[in-house]
């Protein structure tokens, strides 16, 4: 039995499709203005039993391709307990929003919460820092590490933090300085929104902005904890998807 789970987040889709219990296929596509054309293309030539879907575009994927729908924190919530085993604290910082959710020690989910207000500290904000730095996403995180230190910065607002910034490098602060500031400060609304639910010893960050490492750096720092970070951390809400689609067919038929 083959289980896929779809993840149609803001600024990516993933898809993970599970197998026995094993992980047989992960991929994922920057997402569109059609989201449905990047999904058929992700499913495109895979097999698939059932499948369960989460993210922005769930419902409309529902409608118009079929699925089961579950929700973002629940699908991040099995698919970080599958991936590592004892994780009581979730953080995804993702595209356009930041999670925090704490599981008890069986892993089912205890409280979480959401900060979606704006794009405040997630990945299109880093998006917006990078290009008024004059880099790319990539290159953001490498200048942030060569700083000693980071130069605050007070805006949280990525419209208003592009001109803070535009402001400080006139003013003669190095960019890589500008970089880890904005990193740290990403880390204190994380953190402020982790400690809201409670924080358990073993942590998990997933999401797009995981991937940058003086983002990982600050926040273990923050915590003074280690935060663990799986191979692929956009790809946990799919994986949990997957799950969820392999439980729902066995119950079907048993």
């Amino acid at each position: 039995m083959r289980a896929a789970g779809i993840d149609i987040g803001s600024r990516t889709v993933k898809l993970a499709i599970l197998q026995d219990g094993q992980l047989v296929t992960s991929r994922k596509r920057e997402n569109s203005f059609d989201p449905l054309a990047v999904c058929r293309e992700l499913l495109a030539g895979e097999r698939y039993d059932v499948v369960v879907s989460t993210g922005y575009g769930r419902h409309l994927f529902s409608e118009r391709i079929g699925s089961r729908v579950v929700s973002e924190i629940k699908a991040s919530a099995i698919g970080a307990r599958w991936l590592h085993d004892g994780c009581r604290t979730v953080i995804d910082v993702g595209g356009q929003d930041t999670k925090a959710i704490a599981l008890d020690s069986a892993g089912r989910m205890l409280r979480f919460e959401m900060n979606d207000k704006c794009a405040a500290g997630t990945g299109r904000f880093v998006e917006v820092i990078a290009m008024a730095l004059g880099c790319g996403v990539a290159e953001f995180g490498a200048l942030a590490l060569s700083a000693e230190r980071g130069h605050a910065i007070n805006s949280t607002c990525a419209v208003f933090a592009e001109s803070e910034i535009v402001g400080l490098i006139a003013r003669g602060v190095s960019r890589s300085e500008v970089a880890r500031g904005v990193a740290e400060s990403i880390v204190v609304r994380t953190s402020s929104l982790a400690q809201r639910v409670g924080i358990a010893d073993d942590v998990l960050l997933i999401g797009g902005v995981a991937l940058n490492a003086p983002v990982r750096e600050a926040l273990a720092k923050r915590l003074n904890l280690r935060v663990h970070v799986p191979d692929d951390p956009q790809m946990v809400a799919a994986i949990g998807c997957a799950l969820l689609a392999a439980e729902a067919e066995r119950a079907a038929h048993s």
